[in-house]
């Protein structure tokens, strides 16, 4: 799945609202601010939502809480999925049936935390895809952790480097990084080694 208005409509419909509510997700994705939380992130996140969508209870819900879990993203806020889940909330108002609404709101909440329970098949497809990244080889990890400090390029190096430790501990401290029996099994050790050695290099850093 890409972030065409017919990967879109797929979801929410051709009509004329459908296709200005994917024209303002997508201009709110490429935000130049944006290094890491962006359209190329967006793409894979879906990609993977579509690859692991016969573990999902509802694909549909689920796709389109990967459209809109960063549809609201400044670095300088600390609510930017609480920001999200209402952007969704509005902007799908009439596109699809009420219900999927609630549960599309539901699981942008849950990439707060990445912390869904046993039973959330919907959720566990979500964060799985959301974390996914953490698992890449060590140089397209460095490229993502790289995008992430320029993200936070208006904080201090002390700043950005005793909030991001306590994002990798929060991470590494999770019951599970991934959910789904098949990530799990593929992702969690190369995702562990990255965020532990990132997590080495900031502390040694902080110490110097």
């Amino acid at each position: 799945m890409g972030v065409t208005f017919q990967d879109w409509a797929a979801l929410a419909g051709e009509s004329d609202t459908s296709r200005t509510e994917w024209a303002a997700v997508v201009g709110a994705w490429a935000e130049p601010h944006r290094a890491y939380h962006s359209l190329t992130h967006l793409a894979a996140v879906l990609g993977l939502v579509d690859e692991l969508a016969a573990d999902a209870a509802d694909p549909a819900a689920v796709a389109l809480a990967g459209w809109y879990h960063d549809v609201a993203y400044d670095p300088q806020r600390s609510d930017n999925e609480q920001v999200s889940a209402e952007r969704a909330r509005i902007g799908l108002l009439g596109l699809v049936p009420d219900d999927v609404v609630v549960e599309v709101v539901r699981l942008v909440l849950l990439t707060t935390t990445h912390d869904p329970v046993a039973d959330d098949a919907n959720g566990a497809v979500l964060c799985d895809a959301d974390l996914a990244v953490l698992a890449g080889p060590p140089a397209s990890y460095a490229a993502y952790a790289s995008a992430v400090r320029e993200e936070y390029r208006h904080l201090d190096d002390a700043t950005f480097t005793a909030g991001r430790t306590a994002v990798l501990e929060q991470l590494l401290a999770l019951p599970a990084l991934y959910r789904l029996p098949r990530t799990a099994a593929l992702w969690t050790e190369p995702a562990r080694a990255n965020l532990t050695a990132e997590l080495t290099l900031l502390r040694s850093r902080a110490a110097s």
